[in-house]
């Protein structure tokens, strides 16, 4: 089979010129986090591009039908539906569609100063799998938002507001567990269960044997899964909830601090005043005279 890196029927593609990319360079917001390629190839039947010297930006592929593979620092990798990848910048690489059945895939070149933070995933292979609440479309709706912008020129408007929507996509293959918390219910996920729980009942003071118990977990198995998932113990993660909710009251509300303590079940005022400091590094006062919108 002939080998070729685009003309596929059905294609899409955008190549921002250099001097566009110059300018996102030198522009604040842009130049964090930006796109210098995008583009959607439909059953890319021969499609195959190999760079010796690596590429000038990270390379992200979303399969999302048919198959294809990459190759990177000599390691084979096997793509199929609902997979992507992201090639560092750099790294010498081969990556091509299947021949007996060609990958689908939205692509996207990017890079920035801020790129880096997403190093975590890049040169590995991750599936997205599916679920009611994959929301599939909703990430190639922000995929749209970044073309169909970039395609309507390089205003700085919509090169700034193509940059910000960029941080979005990259972060729902990131984060897949929180993009999905939109759609999702809670039911099966016992961290989102426990803290639906935390949640209804922020006024009140719970216990770890209490939120275990509303996820059917002993306190000790639930407080390591929670730990390691979060970051967080229970206990601490519902206290910074409440200190969250207490600034909502300072915020949007006439009332004390005193009743603020109260509504929330902390010991006393001081207790309040003590734990908000750590938390946040200044008094329920003083946060309460900054003017806020």
């Amino acid at each position: 089979m002939k080998h070729k890196k685009d003309g596929f029927t059905g294609q899409r593609a955008i190549v921002l010129p250099p001097a566009i990319i110059e300018l996102l360079q030198n522009n604040e917001i842009t130049n964090l986090l930006y796109v210098t390629d995008i583009g959607f190839y439909p059953k890319a039947s021969g499609h195959y591009r190999t760079r010796p010297e690596g590429a000038s930006q990270h390379i992200l592929i979303y399969c999302t039908e048919g198959k294809g593979w990459f190759n990177v620092n000599g390691v084979h990798h096997d793509i199929e539906k609902e997979q992507f990848f992201i090639i560092e910048a750099g790294l010498p690489h081969t990556y091509a569609a299947s021949e007996r059945n060609p990958w689908s895939i939205y692509w996207i070149h990017f890079t920035g100063e801020k790129s880096h933070l997403f190093k975590s995933i890049y040169n590995k292979v991750f599936n997205i799998d599916d679920a009611p609440d994959a929301r599939f479309k909703d990430r190639l709706i922000l995929f749209e938002e970044i073309y169909q912008n970039l395609e309507k020129g390089y205003s700085i408007e919509n090169l700034e507001y193509t940059s910000l929507c960029l941080w979005h996509f990259i972060a729902s293959f990131r984060f897949i567990s929180q993009f999905r918390e939109v759609n999702k219910a809670s039911k099966g996920n016992i961290i989102q269960e426990a803290i639906c729980f935390m949640q209804k009942n922020i006024n009140k003071k719970l216990s770890l044997e209490e939120i275990a118990e509303s996820v059917r977990y002993s306190p000790s198995h639930f407080g390591q899964l929670f730990l390691k998932k979060t970051g967080h113990t229970p206990l601490n993660y519902f206290t910074h909830m409440k200190i969250q909710k207490a600034c909502q009251l300072l915020d949007f509300s006439d009332m004390k601090i005193k009743e603020i303590a109260d509504k929330l079940s902390f010991y006393d005022q001081y207790h309040f005043t003590k734990v908000f400091i750590k938390i946040l590094g200044e008094s329920p006062s003083s946060y309460k005279k900054r003017n806020k919108g």
